[in-house]
């Protein structure tokens, strides 16, 4: 069954005024595992619940299968939803929550057992079924609740944060569980998640979303390596990006180079030819973004390097993050250009690094931090990122 999804220029405006979602343009191939991603309130709930049937659309398109589907309810859009709280029923055993959707459509018994015995060998719920929810585990609970999707055999999969009620270790299993059988089902799927590391471990697209409209939609690593703007820079990768102000200018070598509170960044010949317009950018204030990674310990003299003031330390066995005061104006991405952090009392922002297993660092050392400025992003001061 073919099962293409098509947003085209959706939006959603709650009778109070509310824009939920602003003009929403997305294209999900068949057989696509997409996530949409972003913090509370972004809309990626809103979308999906559109996408079901669960909420009216205020204007636009949505299609499935080339069909569009505005008007028609859930059951004839064909679509299973899991949900955050699994939705099963109580008083039911695992094989009759199963069972369930399937005698609504009136299939026969024959059917049905061939259809809950093959859903059941998939999730590995053979030995479950005769027990009643509350005798299960989070973990098998949600299997049973993507057990009664996968019987209906529907068009397209949809996921609203099915893995937030579990614990870290069921959530990775559960995660991993969820991925090959996509693979395995060749099923679309869209998968909600406030979640980024989830989101980069599971799609092959991602969705990003903020205050109602898409950010980026592109593969999780190149939303890691060529985010559009700095809200995706900084939504994406954990610890996040460090973004702040800069000025672009030339070192004693001619060279172009940064100004990093005081202390200079030669431009590796890798970003120049990365940031074709670069040079346009000569003496004027950008944004520059270094993840936790670029970082590492230097000797006093080395080139490109700062030096920072340790504020908290957190050993983590095979690496060290360090949070550092750093002479730099640094941007809180969630508000937006203007925002700037002040943890450090206006002497400096506090600065991620994640550097090897480092067990003589302490709070108030000195440090000499090494900067790979091949790793540099660099976006203009409106928060775009620059071409």
């Amino acid at each position: 069954m073919m099962a293409t999804v098509k947003f085209d220029r959706v939006f959603k405006v709650y009778a109070n005024g509310q824009t939920a979602i602003k003009d929403l343009s997305l294209e999900i191939a068949d057989g696509e595992f997409l996530v949409f991603v972003g913090p509370s309130g972004c809309g990626k709930s809103t979308a999906l619940r559109m996408l079901a049937g669960l909420e009216d659309i205020s204007a636009g398109k949505i299609l499935i299968d080339d069909r569009i589907v505005n008007d028609k309810t859930p059951q004839q859009r064909n679509i299973a939803m899991v949900f955050q709280n699994y939705a099963l029923y109580p008083h039911m055993s695992v094989r009759q929550n199963l069972e369930f959707p399937l005698r609504m459509l009136k299939l026969s018994k024959q059917q049905i057992d061939a259809l809950v015995a093959e859903a059941a060998e998939k999730l590995g719920l053979i030995e479950l079924m005769d027990r009643k929810p509350k005798q299960l585990s989070g973990g098998q609970r949600q299997r049973v609740a993507m057990g009664r999707a996968i019987v209906r055999d529907p068009a397209v999969f949809l996921m609203d944060e099915p893995l937030s009620n579990l614990d870290a270790k069921m959530r990775s299993q559960i995660r991993t569980e969820i991925t090959t059988l996509q693979q395995r089902m060749n099923a679309t799927m869209v998968y909600v998640t406030h979640d980024q590391v989830e989101a980069m471990t599971m799609g092959d697209r991602v969705a990003v979303m903020r205050s109602g409209k898409l950010q980026q939609v592109s593969s999780p690593q190149d939303l890691y390596d060529r985010p559009t703007n700095i809200f995706v820079a900084g939504f994406i990768g954990s610890p996040g990006m460090n973004i702040f102000r800069s000025r672009l200018g030339k070192d004693e070598s001619g060279n172009l180079a940064l100004d990093f509170g005081g202390q200079f960044l030669t431009i590796s010949t890798a970003m120049i030819d990365r940031y074709r317009e670069l040079e346009l950018y000569l003496n004027r204030d950008l944004l520059v973004g270094l993840r936790p990674e670029a970082f590492s310990i230097a000797p006093l003299d080395a080139d490109n390097s700062i030096t920072v003031t340790i504020s908290t330390v957190e050993l983590l066995g095979h690496e060290t993050i360090v949070y550092a005061i750093a002479p730099i104006s640094k941007i809180d991405t969630d508000e937006g250009v203007s925002g700037q952090a002040g943890e450090s009392g206006g002497n400096g922002s506090i600065l991620i690094a994640r550097i090897a297993a480092a067990r003589t660092i302490q709070a108030g050392d000195r440090l000499v931090l090494a900067v790979d400025t091949s790793k540099l992003y660099l976006f203009s001061i409106d928060g775009e990122c620059i071409d």
